[in-house]
């Protein structure tokens, strides 16, 4: 059985998202598509040099043990364009 969206929220919500808080940051569903999900983390996990592992131990174990027809979660680690434009923003740079 695949999730839907808001299953695999309460998922992260229960069982990811508190141990995130601990080193505040958290999680982001950016997409599921093909049985892929796809996240970014936020916060103070964002960037973080263990955030792959963070995804592989903690995020993807979650999801598959929740929904083994989930195939893989990928962590997506690009700047998003808003954070750019902020601090294009911030640095009196156009855009």
């Amino acid at each position: 059985m695949i999730g839907t969206r808001e299953q695999i929220e309460m998922i992260l919500n229960k069982k990811v998202r508190p141990a995130l808080a601990k080193h505040e940051g958290n999680v982001t569903v950016l997409s599921l598509e093909n049985n892929i999900l796809k996240v970014r983390l936020t916060g103070k996990c964002s960037g973080c040099p263990a955030a792959g592992r963070t995804s592989e131990e903690l995020i993807a174990a979650e999801i598959k043990a929740a929904f083994p027809s989930v195939t893989d979660v990928v962590l997506v680690e690009e700047t998003s364009q808003e954070l750019l434009d902020a601090a294009r923003r911030l640095l009196g740079l156009s855009s």
